[in-house]
């Protein structure tokens, strides 16, 4: 371990980097198609509801199922897998010949970007044993860089004629050798030892990582579900303007959540990790609320590219917070968060679509200033509980 962590954590950086910046366009890919698709197989906000419902589940149980499996079957093969499986998805959606088809397709897409997800944060876990603040920022800027990219190239490419479907196909083609490059890149194995666990403290382990794990888990689901659902709905709830304007404030959202996490990689190590990520909730939340009862297009836009930023730091805090807490987990520590934070996906952005039909779309958007509120406060009981170094450094399971 040691000696792949000084002599060559450059590559295997800089490759979970770029795969960051792949899932992180894939993440919207299909918010910033959703018009498109709607209008090629029929669908309402209902339809597209359970797209993101079977896309959230598959992508949780990759982070779920990648991170324990990475302790088992190495890093290597796992993330290389990963990225395979996300190709195969794209191609499924981009040749899909009916919506049942298409639905087939967000199993293996959500799938694949879930163990790259969960399998890269535990890499950087393990390449960035100090400084993980700064580390686990600057690798989400490049999965806001990604989703940032997204909106603002495929609207303009779907307004120039291109058709949506090879959009999809030609993401397929970029996922290809990074799954090649994960199956030769140094880095390290993320096998985890037998461990012997001697009963007598067995229960006072679980015991005492039980609560804050569970705390954490919440607080990224929680968040989660609030900034999927605004990405996933944006461009939908600004329907009335132009796509392209619609698709441009979404970009500005991730633009500031981009400039957020530089910010965040630069300043976040030098305060207590869950304050900090604690005040950024607090920041999302009141820059949201604003954003959606803004009673103009321009001042909307505005504050949602500033409710992006204030959201930048808080996931990677998250994921850092959760390593100082469980540094001899690190794979499963990021494959569960990860999860974690995708299974609030699950349920509210979907949820969403039949909100949309029912009470409203503004409704379903308040909906996700109160989820911040309920994050902010899972986090803030995780910071009333046991500093670093002071508890057991293991995970259940």
């Amino acid at each position: 371990m040691s000696r792949i962590l000084s002599s060559r954590p450059l590559a295997a950086g800089v490759l979970g980097a770029l795969a960051f910046i792949l899932i992180g366009w894939c993440g919207l890919l299909i918010p910033s198609l959703i018009r498109s698709v709607k209008v090629a197989f029929g669908e309402t906000d209902a339809g597209i509801g359970v797209f993101y419902l079977l896309f959230g589940s598959a992508y949780a149980c990759g982070s779920l199922a990648g991170g324990l499996a990475t302790e088992r079957l190495g890093r290597r093969t796992v993330l290389a897998a990963g990225a395979a499986i996300l190709a195969g998805g794209l191609v499924t959606l981009a040749t899909a010949p009916s919506w049942p088809l298409f639905l087939a397709g967000a199993l293996p897409m959500g799938l694949g970007i879930g163990v790259v997800d969960g399998g890269v944060n535990g890499l950087f876990l393990d390449l960035f044993r100090s400084g993980r603040g700064r580390a686990l920022n600057l690798l989400h800027v490049f999965f806001s860089l990604g989703a940032f990219g997204a909106p603002l190239v495929i609207g303009r490419l779907v307004d120039g004629g291109t058709p949506w479907q090879s959009i999809l196909m030609g993401t397929a083609l970029v996922a290809v050798p990074i799954a090649l490059l994960f199956a030769i890149v140094a880095m390290p194995g993320g096998r985890r030892p037998g461990l012997p666990r001697p009963v007598a403290d067995a229960s006072v382990r679980v015991g005492r990582l039980a609560a804050p794990l569970a705390l954490l888990a919440a607080a990224i689901g929680l968040y989660v579900a609030s900034s999927g659902g605004v990405s996933n709905w944006m461009v939908r709830f600004l329907e009335p303007a132009p796509l392209e304007v619609a698709t441009t404030t979404l970009a500005l959202y991730w633009a500031g959540l981009t400039l957020g996490r530089l910010v965040g990689a630069r300043i976040a190590d030098r305060f207590e990790h869950v304050r900090f990520t604690t005040l950024a909730l607090a920041g999302m939340t009141a820059a949201l609320l604003a954003a959606i009862l803004a009673p103009s297009l321009p001042l909307s836009m505005g504050l949602f590219a500033l409710a992006g930023f204030a959201s930048g730091p808080i996931y990677p805090m998250i994921i850092a917070i959760g390593g100082e807490r469980y540094p001899d987990r690190s794979a499963a520590v990021g494959g569960l968060l990860s999860g974690a934070a995708v299974a609030g996906t699950i349920i509210y952005p979907p949820l969403m679509g039949l909100m949309s039909v029912t009470v409203g779309l503004t409704v379903a958007m308040l909906g996700t200033v109160l989820l911040l509120v309920a994050a902010a406060g899972a986090l803030a009981l995780v910071g009333r509980g046991p500093r670093p170094g002071t508890q057991v450094a293991a995970v259940p399971g």
